[in-house]
């Protein structure tokens, strides 16, 4: 646990009750400061596995820490972001699919974990974490983006729903590699 990925990896967790708790105060500077928090988390998310590799300090806890936390990251700011209402009515059903899959694949790489069976990262599946990291932006900001870009809702739900897309497309992909190991 001790090198610099990890600790990046870990910190993203503990970030997580103050970003809920600027995400459920319904002013302003709250939003600006939940979406810099949220920012600070995607960025550390990327630059944990870049350094890994880079300093060649990979490890077993940073490789079964990280793709945990992202998912407990994002299940977070999702559940969040119904709590506060930023989603709500019909903008349920895609948080629903995205966390689905999630502990669909999780539950893939659990199960054929020690039968040395990988489900590498496909690029499609990056597409997928990039899109949503930035509709989550633009919903965690809300209302109070609208004032620096008219349509902040309407990007971020066109991106929720390709983040969905992507997301099922992948959870298929993964789920049909699987089915050929059982």
């Amino acid at each position: 646990m001790n090198n610099i990925p990890n600790i990046l990896t870990v910190g993203r967790l503990l970030t997580l009750p103050l970003l809920v708790l600027f995400m459920m105060i319904d002013t302003a500077w709250a939003a600006w400061a939940a979406l810099g928090l949220y920012t600070l988390g995607c960025i550390t998310d990327w630059l944990d596995g870049f350094l890994a590799r880079k300093l060649k300090v990979e490890s077993p806890f940073g490789r079964f820490l990280d793709p945990i936390a992202d998912k407990i990251f994002i299940a977070t700011v999702l559940i969040t972001l119904i709590a506060n209402h930023h989603l709500s009515g019909i903008w349920i059903v895609p948080v629903l699919l995205i966390l689905s899959r999630e502990f669909l694949i999780a539950g893939l790489r659990e199960y054929f974990g020690p039968k040395n069976i990988t489900f590498p990262v496909s690029n499609l599946a990056k597409w997928k974490t990039g899109s949503q990291m930035v509709s989550l932006g633009f919903l965690i900001v809300g209302e109070y983006g609208v004032p620096v870009l008219p349509i902040t809702i309407e990007v971020g739900y066109v991106l929720l729903i390709a983040a969905t897309v992507t997301t099922a497309i992948t959870g298929w992909q993964y789920m049909k590699e699987g089915l050929k190991h059982l």
